[in-house]
């Protein structure tokens, strides 16, 4: 049938029918959990934002002791604010935490979109419907029960693709929203620079009021480390150079003394991170000439490249050399990245409650922020966000390994987690077996490149590894494509010189 969007009533939401919506009682999609925790992250449930790690509010969130009887919130649990549930004090956690007592949290019973309903519970219709069954004298003392919430009946998207289709609808539409609000608190931070810089400003100190405006926030927290790196490097090489004094000797005498510790490809990452800040100075009129303009990349003779994967002869060795205990391990994690192709960290996210052995398959859905302080933390892009098919030796394997552990704690992770410990226990098995050293991610170029050389698509695979688009896929195996390519026209050939 053909898809289309119509607006209900008052409501004025987009719904995306195939079939009709069904009616359905809340209490048959949602059932209420009452684990209890005192060691977890607090989260905060508000109508404007939803749910959020409370650290990240401006207000004073720390309860001291009162948290002993606080309530566990899992990734995809609803979670409402009893009190304020018919303004809209509801929403889908995209985080593992706990709340205060005085919320509710309410888990999917069978497949449902956790994020369609976060919208869907937001309705006018429905919350009407709370106002009305909630209890108290007034509206500031009406409470939501789940009793109640239980008994109230919904429109719903009868199949998980058109919840889906929903959610993605909305989330791009919230995302449009946030970068509106995003671009004008950037105009009113961008004219308060303005005003702040002086012909005697220096260089670093643009640089640093740059990134603050344009990149703080607007970028994930790995590259906006690499932009404090070059502000550092800038405190290094120039601390003393004025804005205005920015010219094509001056830039090129930094990107020369910074080529002189680095490989050329490091060196053109740093000048690209300067030159967009550079580029708006001169837009401005703080710089009479673009001094970015035929600059000379140099750099040190790169390293040897190490081997980035193995052939299927050598993965085989290395995954026979490994030791499968009956307790998760980092043999364990490198069989698992081996045959999903997964990045470290979607690894070290995953827990028990995200692998379906009925179906062979595991969710990728968050990952462990190893990197800082640990913690589930959301995947690196939306695409990143898929289902993993498992193949059954994995599946027999895996199903004995997580008997009885804890549902929804990472399997991999117990206290702080280096990258470098995972990249020592690989050492050790290729050198067992004498095959080239790779390392963790390694591995992840080792799956694709095996997927690729067995005829499997590159759309197949962009999906698999969870990649942003066919592109990047297409450019990070560009050398086993040509090599494919290759082959291709060898057949090619050989089929054409058999016509007679």
């Amino acid at each position: 049938m053909t898809r289309r969007i119509i607006t209900s009533g008052r409501d004025q939401f987009p719904a995306f029918f195939v079939s009709a919506w069904e009616q359905r009682k809340l209490g048959e999609l949602f059932i209420e959990s009452d684990e209890r925790s005192s060691t977890e992250e607090i989260l905060s449930v508000s109508v404007v934002n939803g749910i959020y790690p409370a650290s990240e509010s401006d207000r004073d969130t720390n309860p001291g002791a009162s948290i002993a009887n606080y309530k566990v919130v899992r990734i995809g649990d609803i979670v409402y604010n009893s009190m304020r549930m018919w303004q809209g004090a509801v929403g889908s956690s995209k985080y593992n935490g706990i709340v205060s007592p005085a919320y509710v949290v309410v888990k999917p019973v069978g497949e449902l979109d956790s994020t369609c309903f976060g919208y869907l519970l937001k309705r006018p219709t429905m919350l009407y419907k709370y106002l009305c069954d909630s209890q108290g004298n007034s509206k500031d003392t009406q409470t939501l029960k789940y009793e109640c919430f239980a008994e109230i009946t919904a429109e719903i998207p009868p199949t998980i693709e058109e919840q889906r289709a929903i959610s993605h609808c909305l989330e791009d539409l919230d995302n449009l929203i946030t970068l509106h609000q995003r671009e004008q608190k950037m105009r009113r931070e961008l004219k308060l620079m303005l005003q702040q810089i002086k012909p005697d400003t220096r260089f670093i100190e643009y640089y640093s009021q740059w990134v603050k405006v344009y990149k703080e926030g607007a970028i994930r927290e790995v590259t906006m480390d690499k932009y404090r790196l070059s502000l550092s490097w800038l405190e290094r090489l120039v601390p003393n150079l004025l804005l205005s004094e920015l010219n094509r000797v001056s830039y090129q005498t930094i990107i020369n003394r910074y080529a002189e510790r680095h490989e050329r490809q490091t060196t053109m990452d740093f000048h690209h991170q300067l030159k967009g800040a550079i580029l708006d100075a001169v837009d401005e009129g703080f710089i009479p000439r673009d001094p970015t303009r035929k600059v000379i990349i140099k750099g040190r003779t790169p390293r040897v490249k190490k081997t980035k994967y193995l052939n299927q002869f050598e993965l085989h060795a290395v995954l026979a050399d490994l030791n499968l205990s009956a307790e998760p391990s980092w043999d364990w994690l490198i069989l698992l990245i081996a045959k999903t192709g997964l990045r470290f960290s979607e690894a070290l996210g995953l827990t028990p409650d995200d692998f379906d052995f009925v179906h062979q398959t595991v969710s990728v859905n968050k990952t462990w922020d190893y990197k800082r302080d640990g913690g589930f933390v959301p995947t690196k892009n939306t695409s990143s966000m898929r289902k993993v098919q498992l193949d059954w030796q994995l599946v027999m394997q895996l199903s004995g390994l997580l008997k009885g552990l804890p549902a929804n704690e990472p399997i991999f992770v117990h206290g702080k987690v280096y990258n470098s410990t995972a990249n020592a226990a690989l050492t050790r098995h290729c050198k067992n077996v004498q095959v080239p050293v790779i390392s963790i991610h390694g591995l992840r170029h080792t799956h694709a490149s095996l997927l690729l050389f067995a005829g499997v698509s590159i759309a197949s695979v962009s999906r698999r590894l969870g990649h942003a688009s066919m592109t990047t896929t297409q450019e990070t195996y560009l050398h086993i494509i040509q090599e494919l390519e290759n082959q291709d026209v060898d057949i090619v050939m050989r089929s054409l010189s058999s016509l007679v």
